[in-house]
């Protein structure tokens, strides 16, 4: 696409065809919101705040596990099942980035074949770019373009265990993890810190000879959750089993989903966390922002080359060099 993404007298014409559901429409707003380019980013914002009125109504619902869990297939299971029942199901997946062309590398829409093609469902694989934790930047926004599009499920698939649970967990309103039975010790295999962010806890492939361990699992986390706070009040995070594949489970998963956002929406803990996810993403922004006005500074860039050289010579250790670097005045501060 070219540097022009789009003339702002466009910007009307395309917020009125993202918010009537146009697909093309959809998929352009989306690049641009991802664009890192400096005017694409003010063009995104202005089409962003076109867009504001239109967003809030959606269920977010974030979904994450180790690798091999299941997690697409999963997500293709609900989201059929959810699309069958007249909803309108966005994925946001993020994907690991490819080290040559920054693009994502799993291919999601490949592994959701059924829900790809599906007319009331959209996939938008989402390249990490090298983000800490695995979330694009500009994951937040491309929520809330779907969200004025009309899709009131908003499902958010992570790379995997490790920072990003922290980041999903922040941006969605149920947080679901999805876990193995019969990987070794399940109580070591995943962090306390990620019990502690789950509103739901499904362990996945509970079908064939794995259902006797999938139980057992379950019961160990059942008693672990009973030691932790539960992020919601009024709600006791719940563990239950399930099969992506056959089926089995999938049904009560989505109801224990309901019935987390009932309570949230009864006690107004979901207007809350909404409020929280919007001042959250902007301080996430203001930080992301001020990174990268010091590192396009000349003088920044010009010292940094000097003692990185210098690290990379065993002249001077590499807390030593972020000392000296941040001490230095940046030209025009």
């Amino acid at each position: 696409m070219s540097a022009a993404l789009i003339s702002s007298v466009m910007f009307d014409d395309l917020a009125a065809a993202v918010v009537d559901g146009d697909r093309n429409a959809l998929g352009r707003a989306i690049t641009l919101v991802e664009s890192t380019v400096r005017e694409h980013r003010r063009e995104a914002a202005a089409l962003l705040e076109m867009l504001q009125p239109h967003t809030g109504k959606a269920q977010r619902i974030g979904i994450t596990g180790v690798p091999g869990v299941g997690k697409s297939t999963f997500i293709e299971t609900l989201g059929t099942r959810l699309t069958a029942a007249q909803h309108r199901v966005a994925v946001v997946a993020v994907d690991p980035s490819s080290s040559l062309s920054g693009g994502s590398i799993l291919a999601d829409k490949t592994r959701m074949s059924r829900l790809a093609v599906d007319d009331r469902a959209f996939i938008r694989p989402t390249p990490a770019g090298g983000t800490l934790g695995g979330v694009a930047a500009s994951t937040f926004e491309t929520m809330l373009v779907l969200e004025a599009a009309g899709y009131d499920i908003i499902i958010v698939e992570t790379v995997g265990v490790g920072q990003s649970e922290t980041l999903v967990s922040s941006l969605v309103d149920t947080f679901v993890v999805l876990m193995l039975a019969g990987a070794g010790d399940e109580l070591q295999g995943i962090k306390r810190g990620v019990l502690e962010l789950a509103d739901l806890l499904a362990v996945n492939k509970a079908d064939g000879e794995n259902i006797t361990s999938a139980n057992l699992a379950a019961s160990q986390y059942r008693r672990a959750l009973e030691l932790l706070v539960p992020q919601s009040s009024g709600w006791r995070v719940p563990v239950v089993t399930c099969s992506a594949q056959s089926g089995e489970g999938i049904d009560e998963v989505w109801r224990q989903i309901q019935d987390h956002r009932q309570i949230q929406s009864a006690n107004g803990e979901l207007e809350q966390r909404r409020s929280k996810q919007q001042l959250g993403w902007m301080r996430k922004l203001v930080r992301e922002r001020i990174l990268a006005q010091t590192v396009a500074e000349r003088s920044f860039k010009v010292r940094n080359a000097e003692l990185e050289s210098a690290v990379e010579a065993g002249e001077l250790a590499p807390t030593v060099a972020v000392d000296i670097l941040f001490d230095t005045p940046v030209a025009g501060t």
